[in-house]
């Protein structure tokens, strides 16, 4: 760093760790083939394409005037239509498009939801083991990111009887993330529930992050049932990602689900933040929500396989035992009590070409796991898994 510039930057930001992905990612240098062709299940990126129907109508609206003009801070409003009646359907709940508000992907959505809840000294519970984002983003706006302890002999579903303890004055929202990143753990609808009962007691908002909703176990049609009635207005933000059901991560979109009045001040953060979210994908979803219903749903059956898959390739070695699995993850406890998450990754990346995350990065008391992206990779890609964790040593 510049002589100097170490003075001059936000220590909220400075302190706060670079991005980690990038760091796995960087140790597949070394690896020289000898297992196969690489197996990247560390970032979590859809591993189909998107429907041609839907690049088609993105390329016409890339390509028109209209699309490449400012929109409205909220988002379009077809889409903000099309999505508040999804919702509604879905809930089985009174959403309306106001009710909404489209951002830059769901990180952004996290981003807003948390500078509007909370200022510098306030504190947001955040299930452990936490997706890293958003401990970064708490720590970067001076808000505690204060651990709510998930264990694997729960599932690692969170509990209301540890929540409650942890709120104080302090205590301005609790996340919950479902299906989990980075664990997989697909909470059941009377565990959310009983939390927005628990965040409406106490005076808080229950923000919950549902990035992997569309991507279910298939006998769970409906993950919750906050939206029945009206009492989720004074409680609820949701928070959702079109990037992983739609295959469309590159185009940055994601949404913001609260009552009105609620939206209208998120619209202050978004203006300054985003402007409006990117359009090109806005003029397309509106078609694509009722168009490729099908198509998702056979992507939620696919995905699920893939899970069951991943648990059939690491079966024969007990030794590495899959303590959750669900959506897009899977959340791997290794065999080396002895050794660090991040040095089993790198082991596994640089000698077995299989890149995954070590449990390090998703918070303290993780260096017993390892984050696998089972959803990356086709289920013939997962089946070779077996040979490349078979006798690994350190």
């Amino acid at each position: 760093m510049a002589p100097g510039l170490a003075n001059s930057i936000n220590p909220l930001v400075a302190d706060v760790g670079s991005p980690p992905i990038p760091e796995a990612q960087s140790w597949i240098k070394r690896y020289d083939g000898s297992f196969g062709p690489l197996i990247n299940l560390s970032q979590a990126v859809p591993g189909n394409a998107p429907h041609a129907s839907l690049l088609e109508r993105m390329a016409a609206a890339a390509g028109s005037a209209v699309g490449s003009q400012y929109g409205p801070i909220n988002g379009d409003a077809p889409f903000r239509q099309a999505y508040a009646a999804d919702l509604s359907r879905l809930y089985e709940g009174r959403i309306a498009p106001d009710d909404t508000a489209i951002t830059a992907g769901c990180n952004m959505a996290f981003f807003a939801a948390m500078m509007l809840l909370a200022h510098r000294g306030e504190a947001v519970l955040l299930p452990t083991p936490w997706y890293f984002n958003h401990q970064m983003t708490l720590d970067m706006l001076g808000i505690e990111p204060r651990p709510l302890p998930c264990r694997a002999e729960t599932g690692f579903v969170p509990r209301v009887e540890d929540a409650e303890p942890l709120i104080d004055e302090k205590v301005r929202a609790v996340v919950l993330v479902t299906p989990n990143n980075p664990t997989g753990a697909v909470y059941p609808a009377h565990v959310i529930e009983r939390f927005a009962q628990l965040c409406r007691k106490r005076g808080i908002y229950l923000v919950i992050d549902e990035t992997y909703r569309d991507f279910l176990p298939q006998e769970v049609n409906r993950a919750h049932g906050l939206f029945i009635g009206d009492e989720w207005r004074n409680t609820v933000i949701q928070l959702y990602s079109f990037s992983k059901s739609y295959a469309i991560p590159g185009h940055r979109t994601g949404a913001i689900t609260a009552d009105a009045l609620v939206i209208e001040h998120i619209a202050k953060i978004l203006d300054c933040i985003q402007i409006c979210a990117p359009r090109t994908a806005q003029a397309a979803l509106p078609w694509a929500i009722d168009a490729l219903r099908d198509w998702r749903e056979d992507n939620r059956a696919e995905i699920n396989r893939r899970a069951q898959v991943f648990q059939d390739a690491l079966a024969p070695l007990p030794e590495w035992k899959i303590e959750s699995v669900g959506a897009y993850f899977a959340y791997l406890r290794h065999p080396f009590p002895e050794a660090g998450a991040q040095q089993v990754a790198e082991k596994l990346a640089t000698e077995r070409g299989v890149l995954c995350l070590p449990g390090s990065y998703f918070g303290p008391g993780q260096e017993g796991h390892l984050r696998v992206a089972i959803a990356n990779v086709g289920s013939d890609v997962l089946q070779g898994l077996t040979e490349r964790f078979k006798d690994l040593r350190l």
